[in-house]
């Protein structure tokens, strides 16, 4: 005897236990002491929008994304000093008395660090937090992603929105 009652639905399903089946293991990350400069060539050259900042233990700290290096560039003026003089010289040499060959640039380098432009936020998980605590979190702090971090504390872990999608499953559910 069959159940003639009984639906059959297509539902996404997300297949995770754990923080750790959710993670991407040994992520790429980026000293709190790195310069802005190296920071915006670090996200560019890996071609990812941000990337846990860490300090000398290993230890996440903060997080760098793409938008916060566009934020900082915005608000600082970058003005180099008019030396009309400068240009107007036959044999072109710095301060220093270093001879400037020919099709030489003038670069204004920031030198600002990484933490000082960081987001200080730091939201970690444990390798074995449920999956749904993850998820719960990313919503609940509004945060693209979530660290997670072994029992001292260092970085073993990423967890991005992205992460979450890879692992979501189409499956046929009986109602």
């Amino acid at each position: 005897m069959s159940d003639t009652s009984s639906k059959k639905t297509r539902r996404l399903v997300l297949e995770a236990e754990t923080a750790e089946d959710l993670m991407t293991p040994n992520p790429v990350s980026i000293s709190e002491t790195a310069t802005i400069q190296e920071a915006a060539a670090f996200l560019t050259d890996r071609e990812i929008s941000a990337a846990p900042v860490i300090d000398e233990a290993g230890h996440p700290v903060g997080v760098l994304s793409r938008a916060d290096i566009v934020r900082h560039d915005r608000e600082v003026a970058r003005y180099l000093p008019p030396s009309r003089d400068f240009y107007d010289k036959a044999e072109l040499r710095t301060d220093a008395g270093e001879k400037l060959g020919s099709g030489f640039q003038v670069e204004s380098t920031d030198h600002g660090l990484v933490r000082d432009i960081m987001t200080p936020t730091v939201i970690s998980v444990a390798p074995t937090a449920p999956a749904l605590q993850v998820v719960g979190e990313m919503l609940a702090f509004k945060v693209h992603r979530l660290f997670v971090v072994d029992q001292a504390g260092v970085l073993v872990g990423v967890i991005s929105a992205f992460d979450v999608l890879r692992r979501l499953r189409e499956k046929e559910i009986v109602l």
